[in-house]
């Protein structure tokens, strides 16, 4: 019988791998063309999605990014409903139209992904301020990269949420590349957390690619939010493994930094220290196994899934009116 930590642990492995799958068969399907549209892979990050999600209740909040797919498999999205939508199939989660960048699921509290960069940090703090005037008890978690500390909204939400002590965890998945610049090359002064502190925001940073120290500073402020204490930075440097996209090659990329990056495969980190925990190399075959052929049964379904109908093209699309009519309003 392992230990309660153990348990853990072997959960976020577990998480993890999914996600990790998840990544490959998605990579997998857009270079085969059966995926269209930009796909944002998150692999080599999967332990800030795994660690942060631990602590959320389904009732808590999040906003995500265009690489977002490992933070909505951790919230508890159906994978074979996300494999549809990146398909572009009926089935989908968003029944077909928003692809894999603009996964949604309001019924697990998932807010959606945003293609814009820093769009989903003004999108937390209003959904913050919105579970205040419900006096709601529910959190809420936002997650970005380090480009969109350069971004006007970053700032504008910040203040915001200290102004009125909302309760929004903003994570900086800092994963040192602003699509394909390095963020040290365009980010002034010490970085993300220095510049949440300086609006008066508790700030920490933390090995992104630890899922461990993740959970333990991410439990850590998702316990302070709960208690009323306004809202809290943390900052999880890790590394993007793949390129800006599946078409990138990533060849702006020092060739040494990337294999060294390998090395630091947070799975294979995890894994090691189950391996120390005993924790048998059959049970992680298992948990790998479990998580392949879940994908392997996602895509297949995908695949089988029809098209949306036509008929449905306007459906879940706002009318506003013809702008002639603005005028006269």
């Amino acid at each position: 019988m392992h230990s309660q930590e153990t348990r853990r642990l072997l959960g976020h492995y577990r998480t993890m791998r999914r996600i990790r799958c998840f990544e490959e068969a998605a990579e997998a399907a857009s270079l085969a063309g059966e995926v269209r549209g930009a796909v944002h892979l998150s692999i080599g990050q999967e332990a800030v999605a795994a660690g942060v999600m631990a602590h959320l209740a389904e009732t808590d909040v999040i906003a995500t990014t265009h690489r977002g797919h490992g933070h909505h498999i951790a919230k508890g999205a159906d994978t074979t409903a996300m494999m549809a939508e990146l398909f572009g199939r009926a089935g989908g989660v968003c029944k077909g139209k928003g692809g894999s960048m603009h996964i949604a699921d309001l019924g697990q509290g998932n807010l959606g992904a945003n293609g814009v960069v820093a769009a989903g940090l003004p999108i937390a703090v209003g959904a913050a301020q919105g579970l205040r005037l419900r006096d709601s008890d529910a959190i809420v978690v936002c997650f970005f990269g380090d480009g969109a500390v350069n971004r006007g909204p970053f700032l504008e939400a910040l203040n915001w949420a200290k102004i009125y002590s909302l309760p929004v965890l903003f994570v900086c998945e800092d994963n040192r590349f602003a699509a394909t610049t390095a963020t040290r090359a365009v980010t002034a002064g010490s970085g993300a957390g220095a510049r949440a502190a300086a609006i008066g925001l508790p700030a920490a940073e933390v090995d992104g690619n630890d899922v461990e120290a993740v959970d333990r500073v991410a439990g850590d402020m998702v316990d302070d939010l709960r208690s009323g204490s306004g809202p809290r930075f943390l900052h999880a440097v890790t590394y993007r493994l793949k390129g800006h996209t599946t078409a990138d090659k990533a060849l702006y990329r020092d060739p040494d930094a990337a294999a060294e990056a390998w090395q630091h495969d947070p799975l294979a980190a995890c894994r090691r220290r189950l391996t120390a925990q005993q924790v048998t190399d059959g049970e992680l075959d298992a948990v790998d196994a479990e998580a392949t052929l879940e994908l392997v049964l996602a895509v297949d379904a995908a695949r089988a899934a029809p098209m949306p109908p036509p008929e449905t093209l306007f459906d879940d699309v706002q009318d506003v009116g013809h702008p002639a009519a603005w005028a006269g309003a």
